[in-house]
């Protein structure tokens, strides 16, 4: 029998995220919205955007666990824009819904992790597989709360791509790009102009490939898990 639980899917601005994460769990309120891939007037506009989303999931009243999703940046040079990455207590659950998915250390970060050799050098430190700057952040709220906690991150970048000055300009703290900071960075060195489009298209099949998986959750893949509410962040 189908019983409500709730999906936050939110991102980019990791200052509110912690808060965010606390008062949802501390609200025990069951909170109704569409499912995946759909949006309601309650939703923010975009999930890529890094504003919160609130969707629908099934199982039990209550947050029971905290999947962290969206994009990271790769440390292990196999990995490509676009591959899935799951880590954490959730990961054998997870690969049956993603059997595609590699399974390893993702590492969170405070601050971008933009060259090559900043890249390489945390690889060499820790063995991740992958980098972002929220999954840390919500694996200490869930293991402040004694919850279950699984990483589910997307390639953009790989561990041989340094990020362009113009990508970490114009990066706001809510996930959006700042036009003009951009347009301004490329006018001061244009040389990046290849870099900040590959870098464009390679975030774009990351995307592609995080909605597939959300697909893949919301056909029946979260409902047949044993614990009902998630908190995700993207």
């Amino acid at each position: 029998m189908a019983r409500n639980g709730t999906v936050v899917i939110g991102g980019g601005d990791a200052a509110r995220l912690e808060a965010e994460l606390e008062a949802l769990i501390a609200s025990g309120k069951e909170l109704r919205f569409p499912p995946f891939g759909q949006r309601s007037e309650q939703s923010s506009p975009s999930t890529s955007s890094g504003k919160r989303v609130h969707m629908q999931a099934m199982g039990i009243h209550g947050v029971q666990a905290i999947l962290s999703s969206g994009i990271a940046g790769a440390v292990d040079h196999t990995l490509k824009a676009g591959d899935v990455v799951i880590d954490g207590d959730l990961v054998e659950v997870l690969r049956k819904i993603l059997p595609g998915a590699r399974v390893g250390r993702v590492i969170g970060s405070d601050a971008i992790v933009a060259t090559v050799a900043a890249k390489q050098a945390l690889f060499q430190k820790t063995g991740a597989l992958a980098v972002d700057m929220e999954s840390h952040i919500a694996a200490r709220v869930a293991a402040r709360h004694g919850l279950p906690f699984a990483a589910l991150r997307v390639i953009s970048d790989t561990a041989t791509e340094a990020l362009p000055p113009a990508a970490l300009i114009g990066m706001q703290p809510d996930g959006e790009m700042a036009l003009g900071a951009v347009l301004a960075s490329l006018v001061r060195n244009p040389a990046q102009l290849p870099a900040l489009i590959r870098t464009g298209v390679s975030a774009g099949r990351a995307f592609r490939s995080l909605e597939r998986c959300h697909d893949v959750l919301g056909r029946g893949g979260i409902g047949e898990l044993d614990f009902g509410e998630f908190a995700l962040d993207v």
